[in-house]
């Protein structure tokens, strides 16, 4: 036990220790080292776990320095008795969309409880030998990355079972900035559950008080939460990712883009998975934009990408990916209505999981229509106005300016 306490008080000091994380990419440089994330502050939240049940909802990005936050917890004598993976599962190996398995994790022996697939909400069952919940997962902010949506999950059994639920928070590197259309409820699903814009500007902490106080779980219950805040961060701090979010956002430029590029996930265009740039180019067969070739094939994290072992031309945004969209901080039109305009087939350009991306019919049929991305943007305005106005209700951070 004096063992685990020393070891408690050492990471509890983190806060007076610099971080250190890897840009991901090589023109972006290191975040702000006065950053530190919840996870780190364990003086915070570690004594309340002890002589607790504890489950851990998280993945990959769950770590406190070197170590994982599951094993950091089991050291420090903390009860955790399973773990609750997301999209992509506990290690963060799975594609996006694959079933995740509920399995037990070799390294703990916990058992693992997939939150994707049929069971994205925590059961009763599930919850019955829980008294706390932990949940610790690295959001990039934007509204269609799904593990938003998990949090809604979570949020949503922990208040119907009485369960307190302790978010660890994290800092958002798409925080800088709101944008994109808001999402029509009637349009809900699980990559966009919330009537929120594309790019929201809120770490995953602010968003779950957001949740909470807007009544947006089922019978507007309201879950028990305690935010443990990073120290050091605001919205307009630089925070590079240290451990990849999923398997195809590698790096800074892939996350800077995948705002913008993800809307062509609902369209005939391939955004380099199965390459070694996902989310960081476009294009497709016989494409008449661009000169960049390349060729998906079958890779850890994309195991079957759209236009598998067939070459493709289109545009390398690798590049722009980096410094260049932080200063120019919206949610990019040009490119998807550029290969719009230039789609032979228009008629099959769109797939429907397309507007459910975008949040509603509204943007498909302003490109279809030939709507400039002036006036596109210019239809946003309300909606991101009154946005902003709920939004600023649940900072826990200074604003962008």
């Amino acid at each position: 036990m004096r063992h685990a306490l020393i070891l408690l008080v050492l990471l509890g000091c983190r806060e007076q220790i610099p971080a250190q994380t890897a840009s991901g990419t090589r023109e972006i440089p290191a975040s702000d080292p006065s950053i530190v994330t919840g996870a780190e502050r364990t003086l915070n939240y570690v004594p309340q776990l002890l002589g607790k049940r504890i489950a851990v909802v998280t993945n990959q990005t769950g770590m406190i320095g070197a170590t994982h936050l599951v094993d950091s917890l089991i050291t420090l004598k903390v009860n955790v008795v399973k773990v609750f993976a997301p999209e992509h599962g506990f290690r963060g190996e799975a594609d996006a969309g694959e079933h995740v398995a509920n399995e037990g994790d070799k390294r703990t022996g916990l058992p693992l409880i997939s939150l994707y697939g049929k069971n994205k909400k925590p059961t009763s069952d599930q919850l019955a030998e829980v008294d706390i919940v932990v949940f610790d997962i690295q959001d990039v902010g934007v509204r269609f990355y799904t593990f938003i949506s998990t949090l809604h999950y979570v949020m949503e059994a922990c208040a119907e079972e009485h369960r307190k639920l302790i978010v660890l928070d994290r800092p958002n590197p798409n925080g800088f900035y709101v944008d994109g259309p808001v999402l029509d409820t009637a349009y809900a699903s699980f990559v966009g559950m919330h009537p929120v814009p594309i790019v929201y500007g809120m770490t995953i902490g602010e968003y779950a008080r957001m949740i909470n106080g807007e009544g947006w779980l089922k019978g507007k219950v309201k879950c028990e939460l305690e935010v443990i805040n990073c120290i050091g961060y605001s919205h307009s701090s630089f925070y590079a990712l240290p451990t990849k979010p999923s398997p195809n956002l590698p790096n800074m430029a892939s996350i800077y883009l995948y705002p913008s590029l993800g809307l062509f996930e609902g369209t005939s265009v391939s955004v380099g998975r199965g390459t070694d740039k996902p989310f960081q180019c476009i294009g497709l067969p016989g494409s008449s934009i661009g000169t960049y070739g390349f060729t998906p094939r079958s890779i850890s994290g994309a195991k079957d990408p759209p236009y598998k072992d067939k070459p493709c031309k289109g545009m390398d945004l690798q590049e722009y990916g980096g410094f260049i969209s932080r200063l120019q901080p919206v949610v990019h039109l040009q490119w998807l209505i550029g290969f719009y305009q230039a789609s032979a087939d228009k008629e099959s350009f769109f797939v429907p999981f397309f507007d459910k991306l975008s949040g509603g019919k509204s943007l498909r049929k302003a490109i279809e229509r030939g709507d400039p991305e002036e006036a596109i943007r210019a239809s946003w305005k309300p909606g991101l106005d009154a946005f902003k106005r709920t939004r600023a209700k649940y900072l826990l951070y200074d604003d962008f300016r």
